[in-house]
């Protein structure tokens, strides 16, 4: 686990003082009213730390039983808005979890140390900041924010109230990462050019088909459901089987569902800040259903001294760096390219391919970076100790902003140039109207 300086963090990463000790207030038609800041407790050696799900379906429930199978932690409470979820999240805490349909009764319970935030993404910048000014830490799934002005919120809450946070990145924590970390980070590459990232599967062409509006079931709270997002007419192709990620307003495209995990490998080994440059092209090409999102996407990214590419094809499921069979299934991978050779990783593997004869002497590093007890395991001992777990909210913000960039040039079709100093697009009134963040009232983002 990795302690940040998170000054330095700050002015060299994202160009902005995140957590300058700007306030977080909640908008009174929120029922969220300011709170001070309240002292982390101290959780004694033999104390169980009290949990509260909030969002138990899918990843939720997996999420209970990750954490669940530690001694030290008591499942306390979970939060759905549909009631046959949440009576079965009940059931899988073994009868022990106390249940609420709105996730602000757990907040109000004092007894709970911190919150598993595992609802659609556009609820995460608001259950996170009210989570943080309730005085809870906070285990957010990815990707934490659909635009920057939210990640940059959710960075100041944590800071302000002093709360650990943990973005759902779990492969991060996993040995492969960590060791092409080391082997990046030694240069044994040598000059890198370019860096490659890639997702490809092939749900073409029904995709998730075609379903009619219908009038929600009475055991669904929908209007909570849809909470900031814009009002739409009920229909079961949004909400359930995880399909809220074929639509805009939810996640947006397979960048921000699957970014945070692969993109965040090329961010850590070269600690990137935001990018300079950032161009998308793509569309909906092979796919004929009621999705919303890009089937097809490729976005070019630049940094001093070299380019980051996102190629992500939903029509063809070919590996490009990694195929191992011919099977039709999702596969991922990234490339680091210098002078000397190409790294190619995904989760649980990794390759080194010389450029000739340039590697044939060259010795890998020893391992030498902290391993992690496991991901979930890693964010409740920094529960106790008051650590930074390696996947804090703020050091995930700026590989957040290239992600929602990334989506905001495919949106207005062009080049779009990143001042992170002001936070601003370069020049474009278009593409700045698209950082803005426009909630469904009464739901506003504290600033």
């Amino acid at each position: 686990m990795n302690k940040v300086d998170r000054r330095k963090f700050l002015q060299v990463s994202s160009g902005v003082a995140i957590g300058a000790g700007l306030g977080i207030g909640c908008a009174a038609t929120q029922k969220r009213p300011p709170r001070a800041p309240r002292a982390p407790r101290r959780i004694s050696p033999g104390e169980k730390i009290a949990l509260g799900f909030i969002g138990v379906a899918g990843q939720g429930s997996a999420l209970m039983d990750e954490f669940g199978r530690h001694k030290d932690v008591e499942i306390a409470a979970v939060s759905d808005v549909y009631q046959p979820t949440l009576d079965a999240a009940v059931q899988r805490s073994g009868g022990k979890a106390k249940p609420y349909r709105d996730f602000r009764e757990i907040l109000d319970r004092r007894d709970i140390d911190a919150v598993v935030i595992a609802t659609p993404p556009h609820w995460h910048p608001l259950i996170t900041i009210y989570a943080c000014e309730a005085g809870k830490d906070v285990y957010c799934e990815k990707p934490m924010c659909l635009k920057p002005a939210e990640g940059r919120a959710m960075a100041r809450a944590a800071r302000r109230y002093r709360r650990v946070t943990q973005v759902g990145t779990q492969i991060h924590a996993g040995e492969n990462y960590h060791r092409v970390v080391e082997i990046v980070r030694a240069g044994v590459l040598g000059e890198l050019s370019v860096v490659r990232t890639v997702l490809s599967l092939n749900e073409a062409p029904e995709g998730i088909g075609y379903i009619r509006n219908s009038s929600p079931p009475p055991n669904l709270d929908w209007d909570m459901w849809l909470g900031p997002a814009p009002k739409v007419p009920f229909n079961e192709g949004r909400v359930f089987k995880g399909r809220h990620r074929y639509f805009k307003d939810y996640v947006g495209s397979w960048l921000n569902e699957m970014g945070a995990h692969i993109i965040d490998l090329p961010y850590w080994a070269l600690e990137l800040g935001p990018p300079q440059t950032v161009s998308a092209v793509g569309g909906k090409f092979a796919t004929n259903d009621m999705s919303e999102i890009p089937d097809t996407m490729e976005v070019l990214y630049e940094y001093p001294g070299f380019v980051m590419t996102w190629s992500n094809m939903c029509a063809n499921s070919h590996g490009l760096l990694f195929q191992r069979d011919t099977g039709i299934h999702r596969r991922l991978g990234i490339a680091f390219h210098g002078v000397n050779g190409t790294l190619t990783a995904d989760y649980g593997s990794y390759q080194l391919v010389s450029e000739g004869d340039r590697l044939k002497d060259v010795p890998l590093p020893e391992p030498y970076l902290p391993r992690s007890p496991g991901h979930h395991r890693e964010f409740l001992d920094c529960m106790r100790s008051r650590e930074l777990p390696s996947c804090d909210i703020e050091k995930h913000y700026p590989l957040h902003v290239a992600m929602n960039l990334g989506n905001i040039s495919l949106r207005v079709g062009r080049k779009i140039r990143w001042d992170a100093r002001k936070e601003v697009i370069v020049g474009d009134r278009e593409a700045n109207d698209l950082l803005e963040v426009n909630y469904r009232r009464p739901w506003s983002l504290p600033t």
